[in-house]
């Protein structure tokens, strides 16, 4: 008969429950790392370090033959970074995307072999605390959080007509309140001019941009991307 060590059963339960709390989170903001994904990451990184600790405890020799106890979960930190690297995205306006999921991913690959190793109270304050990083503060931080990082970035282009002063133009976008960057322009077809630049917005809706933009003289067609 082959005996069940409870207590590994419970692990690997708890670790199970913890990836599926990640995954969750992950899932209701349509991210990469869904719940099956979450939730095999943390439970095999949890299996892997209680068979690397138990291993050192029935196979290692005193003065003989000596093993490491972590030196499986030590792999697991390394290894998990080549999933990781597989959800950060460049996307088409140069933004990158996913690395929130990618830290994620090493945060579950860590929870789990903290159960693993036993550290229950250590595991679950640790997964508090990402939680409350991942969904609480940004909140806060949106609400009462300093200005920089309250603003939000958009990629505006702007075609104008061929008789349209363009430095009037970027004056009169300053003028309304709009910090501009990255200012690119280029000579279309000898009828239009092409505008393209970054600004920062507050509170505002992208939509509201738009508007205020397309309005204004000269101004033909409008694009308005939110980064």
């Amino acid at each position: 008969m082959l005996s069940i060590d409870v207590h590994i059963l419970i692990k690997l339960g708890l670790s199970a429950v913890l990836g599926l709390i990640i995954g969750l989170e992950r899932e209701v903001r349509n991210k990469p790392l869904g719940l099956k994904t979450s939730l095999v990451i943390c439970l095999s990184s949890c299996l892997l370090t209680i068979v690397s600790i138990e291993s050192a405890n029935k196979f290692a020799v005193p003065g003989l033959h000596v093993m490491d106890p972590m030196r499986l979960a030590a792999q697991i930190v390394s290894g998990i970074g080549f999933i990781g690297a597989g959800v950060i995205l460049r996307k088409h306006n140069d933004v990158i995307i996913g690395l929130t999921t990618a830290a994620m991913i090493w945060g579950t690959a860590g929870l789990g072999i903290a159960i693993g190793a036993g550290f229950f109270v250590e595991a679950f304050f640790g997964l508090a605390l990402i939680m409350f990083c991942v969904i609480v503060l940004p909140y806060f931080i949106k609400k009462v959080g300093p200005k920089p990082l309250i603003m939000k970035d958009l990629r505006v282009k702007l075609i104008v007509s061929h008789d349209a002063n363009l430095t009037g133009i970027i004056k009169a976008i300053i003028a309304k309140g709009y910090k501009m960057n990255s200012v690119h322009i280029k000579e279309l077809n000898g009828e239009q001019q092409e505008l393209n630049f970054i600004v920062f917005i507050d509170r505002k809706y992208a939509s509201e941009v738009y508007d205020e933009l397309k309005s204004m003289p000269y101004i033909e067609i409008a694009e308005v991307e939110t980064l």
